[in-house]
């Protein structure tokens, strides 16, 4: 890969969704989809918004080690970024975040207690193109 934070980036901003796995209080890994990131700082940060009640917002106040996935299916390539997550429910970064439709979701617009940001980290990652795979650090 030439340029690591282009190809990524670019594979980020395409994905219609990405999944996200973390560690469940058992330690065992869960994988889910989600849809792609709200906003992005190259490919190190990451964020997302999803349900202050889901199941992997408890988990990640846990455990806050996470993976996120990226992959384009028409050329079978992907990316795993792994780091760790944290629960953001400041109103400065939900408001920066929410999208109109989002009430479809948040029934209390971006005030609902049930809405909190997804901040995602990534210190290292794993891409596979060509029947080939790379690490590299972030």
């Amino acid at each position: 890969m030439r340029d690591a934070e282009k190809t990524i980036g670019n594979m980020a901003d395409k994905a219609g969704n990405c999944f996200i796995s973390y560690v469940d209080g058992e330690g065992f890994p869960v994988t889910k989809a989600m849809l792609k990131p709200r906003q992005r700082e190259g490919i190190r940060t990451f964020w997302f918004s999803t349900n202050t009640s889901s199941n992997k917002v408890k988990c990640f106040r846990d455990n806050p080690k996470a993976s996120i996935y990226f992959m384009d299916r028409r050329y079978f390539r992907g990316v795993s970024l792994s780091g760790t997550v944290e629960v953001l429910e400041d109103p400065e970064v939900k408001e920066r975040l929410w999208l109109e439709g989002d009430t479809l979701f948040y029934k209390e617009g971006v005030t609902d207690p049930d809405y909190c940001v997804l901040k995602f980290t990534a210190e290292k990652g794993r891409y596979y193109s060509n029947m080939k795979s790379e690490d590299f650090e972030i």
